[in-house]
């Protein structure tokens, strides 16, 4: 008997426990223009919540039932929902509330609340996707912003305030991501990390960044993928390649999926360039994000990525015309040999998040990432400086009549690298009320294992000419020079180099009401450990603190406006390459560059033309110490490994941007740049990324009886670079070398929109297995401007004159696009 009544106790204990199972959904509440939308009402029978400053909000509710949720908030439409989900099935749901006026809305560029008053640009994952470019993504966008700089259309990388390419932190999912280390031109690069089409937020902080980011100089790319809520499929296609992307969720909502591949090829761009080649460019990618929810308090994430890029490169002729038009001349190559170049690199991150209370997250982040990089090239070029018919009714005009110079250049390279980075970290969030305290801690090893064999041996008149150094200057041919040939160059290294990094950082924000206006603060402290260790080499470590601080103000005017400051310490350790110097030696005991960042801001919203509009202005300076000089060709940087200079970067930057056409966004921004540096207390001159002045327009459009044609332009003007220095020659010879010619760039993009989101046709219609579906042109450099981004540098033996011939990019180029959304 007393058995029967224990069973009976335990079956309605279980069936209790059962009927007390519950569900939960949890999202962001935006407007039709992807704005973010506080204190929305949430509610269920006599249950509900609110969205909190963020648009964030989690909403339990019973499980194995259906539930009616309504969404409302003042001013939008009501928006209902039902769902009936599993016991403890999480479900992400995004909604979309429409203002009781109906009106067209494609907004590209928005700030939320929180990220207004840290300085934070985020940037909409559908403009990213539409906006032209010839290296269309995230990182074409950011070219438009203010302070960030790039005069490469075929490359991925960006300087930022006067930074180089290695000074640049990216972020996804909380994982940071590496870049390949042997890359030397943009057109090596292929595809950025980041896949376009799983972006979900994208944020951008160009200096005076928090402690919780990373140990860089420059600025903060942190790009979040979406988590998928239903099925979905995307596919691009081009004249330069295609992607497809698919995502997915279980039944339960417990699994995820969302993945995309990639394959890219440059050839209509590259094959558009002076120089005649036969190039094969092909870049692959395959990447995935999947998550599983354990419960409704622990998620597993798994982000991976493979990459296959290899470039095969055989030119064959070149004619440079450069000069002025009263003295022209022209540089005329013929080559042969080829280059062969392979990058294929693997990432994978497990991350695991665990929600201990509505007030404590802890996450646990493991990743590694492994690069095999060959680069092996033998090209011998014969070239002749001469001058060039100018004649315009001469059949051949352009062609070179009289040769002042002959030469010739053998390049050769075997350059192998493998490398394998480890990383271990914690992070947590604790927030009570309006305080917040985030922490973090992190392991990383990278072993690294490259082997550098290169020479460059150049002839002019029967002379070979000697390396640039003092033992091996000569006078030929007016004086004989009887010791043994050597190449102008000669690098040979073998280097097996192991660095362990230990980091970690704590930081405190804090939200106050002060006299109706609302301050917010953050403080915060990082430190930086790491050694380095290989064969032949000394033990080296060091140990850097980097404090930093943000304070925002918004007074309580009846203008809508921010005030900010930012502003700390903050240090780069050296990577390998910055290690490595110009006989591909490894110096363990390289310090780490070092910069304090000052930047104050403002934010001001208006009305202008009864349309939204938004004006960000900032001043910035920075002061390096420590600083490791380099050298800049194309993309790839070559460091001195020396701690020998100090440096300062200081400007202005501004954006405004706004409906200039009713229903879209357009934006144009302002930077103004000054950077230099200091070797050895020899006197300022400029680094090789000071970009004195850069303006850029972003503009979209449609025409206004047939809306569904859209026009987008993408236009950058930036003056010209320092015209540079051969490599690891003494900048200060080469300081007063006229800059490179300035950078003009309009690419344009017309797209006719057969269906989106708005709209649904009934079964039957060819469009109703579409979600969205596009197709269009693109022309980029719609100007046919000419633009430099190096220079390459002739010697002529008769005159004992070095000339700097520019090396052009891409000109007018065409290309077809279609785009589908399922």
């Amino acid at each position: 008997m007393k058995n029967r009544y224990l069973i009976i106790f335990f079956i309605i204990c279980s069936f209790s426990e059962l009927l007390g199972q519950t569900a939960t959904i949890r999202g962001i509440v935006l407007d039709e223009s992807t704005k973010i939308l506080s204190s929305v009402s949430i509610r269920y029978e006599e249950n509900g919540t609110t969205t909190n400053s963020n648009g964030f909000y989690t909403l339990d509710i019973p499980s194995n039932t259906n539930v009616t949720v309504e969404f409302s908030f003042l001013g939008f439409k009501k928006l209902t929902q039902t769902f009936k989900l599993e016991a403890n099935a999480e479900v992400e749901f995004n909604p979309i509330l429409k203002r009781d006026i109906e009106q067209l809305s494609a907004i590209i560029l928005t700030n939320t609340p929180q990220e207004r008053v840290q300085g934070i640009i985020t940037l909409s994952p559908s403009a990213i996707r539409k906006i032209p470019g010839a290296n269309a993504g995230v990182e074409n966008l950011l070219k438009s912003l203010p302070g960030v700089s790039n005069n490469n259309e075929l490359s991925t990388q960006y300087s930022v305030r006067g930074g180089n390419f290695d000074e640049n932190l990216v972020y996804v999912n909380d994982i940071e991501v590496y870049r390949p280390f042997l890359v030397r031109s943009g057109q090596q690069e292929g595809l950025s990390f980041v896949n376009s089409d799983l972006i979900q937020d994208v944020a951008f902080s160009a200096g005076g960044f928090q402690a919780k980011y990373g140990d860089k100089l420059s600025s903060v790319l942190d790009i979040t993928y979406r988590r998928p809520v239903n099925f979905g499929a995307t596919i691009d296609a081009s004249l330069l390649g295609g992607s497809i992307s698919a995502e997915g969720i279980s039944k339960n909502g417990r699994f995820t999926a969302i993945s995309g591949v990639r394959y890219r090829d440059n050839s209509l761009l590259v094959n558009a360039k002076q120089t005649k080649t036969n190039f094969k460019p092909r870049f692959f990618d395959v990447q995935s994000l999947l998550t599983y929810k354990f419960s409704n308090k622990f998620q597993l994430d798994f982000l991976g990525n493979i990459a296959v890029n290899s470039y095969d490169y055989k030119p064959l002729t070149r004619q440079t015309n450069f000069g002025t038009l009263a003295a022209p001349v022209a540089l005329v190559v013929f080559y042969s040999g080829q280059e062969k170049d392979i990058y294929n690199t693997y990432f994978g991150a497990l991350k695991g998040t665990y929600a201990v209370s509505e007030n404590l997250t802890l996450k646990f982040i493991s990743s590694t990432y492994h690069t095999q990089e060959q680069e092996y090239f033998d090209i011998f070029a014969e070239y002749r400086l001469g001058t060039p018919n100018t004649d315009i009714g001469d059949e051949n005009l352009g062609e070179v009549e009289f040769t002042q110079g002959i030469g010739s250049q053998l390049t050769h390279g075997r350059n192998d690298l493998d490398a394998f980075f480890i990383n271990i970290a914690h992070k947590g969030t604790y927030i009570k009320e309006n305080n917040q305290i985030d922490w973090g801690i992190k392991y990383t090893r990278e072993d690294i294992r490259d082997r550098l064999e290169e020479y460059e041996v150049i002839d002019s008149a029967g002379f070979s000419i000697r390396p640039p150094i003092p033992d091996f200057s000569n006078q030929q041919p007016y004086e004989p020079f009887d010791a043994p040939l050597e190449p102008y160059t000669n690098i040979r290294a073998q280097n097996n180099v192991t660095i362990d990094r230990l980091t970690a950082f704590t930081q405190y924000s804090k939200k106050i009401d002060f006299e109706q206006s609302e301050l917010w603060l953050n403080a915060g402290l990082r430190t930086h450990q790491w050694t380095v260790s290989g064969e032949n080499l000394e033990n080296n470590t060091q140990t850097v603190l980097s404090p930093r601080a943000q304070l925002s103000i918004k007074p309580n005017w009846s203008s809508d406006m921010i005030f900010r400051a930012s502003g700390g310490l903050y240090y780069q350790p050296p990577l390998y390459r910055e290690l490595r110097d110009s006989i591909g030696q490894v110096r363990p005991k390289v310090k780490a560059q070092k910069s304090y960042h000052l930047v104050v801001g403002h934010d001001w919203s208006f009305n202008l033309w009864e349309r939204p509009f938004k004006l960000v202005s900032e001043l910035y300076y920075k002061g390096l110490s420590d600083v490791n000089p380099y050298t800049l060709e194309n993309v790839r940087i070559r460091y001195r490994a020396t701690n020998n200079a100090v440096a300062r970067a200081y400007g202005f930057d501004t954006r405004l941007n706004g409906e200039f056409v009713p229903g879209t966004q357009s934006w144009i921004s302002l930077g103004i740049l000054k950077t230099e540096e200091n070797i050895e207390d020899q006197g300022y001159i400029p680094r090789p990324s000071d970009q004195r002045m850069k303006v850029a327009f972003l503009f979209q459009d449609y025409a206004p009886r047939i809306p569904n044609l859209k026009l987008y332009i993408n236009m950058v003007y930036q003056t010209g670079l320092p015209g540079g220095s051969p490599s690891y020659a003494d900048p200060y010879i080469f300081a007063e070398l006229p800059r490179l010619r300035d950078y003009f760039r309009a690419d344009a993009g017309i797209n006719y929109v057969f269906t989106d989101s708005k709209r649904k046709y009934p079964k039957g219609h060819w469009l109703h297995p579409f979600k969205e579906l596009t197709a269009g042109f693109e022309i980029y450099n719609i100007f046919d401007k000419q633009n430099s981004i190096t220079n390459t540098f002739v010697r002529d033996a008769s005159s004992q004159q070095q000339y700097a011939v520019p090396n052009f990019l891409t000109p007018r180029v065409f290309n077809i696009k279609i785009s589908a959304k399922f």
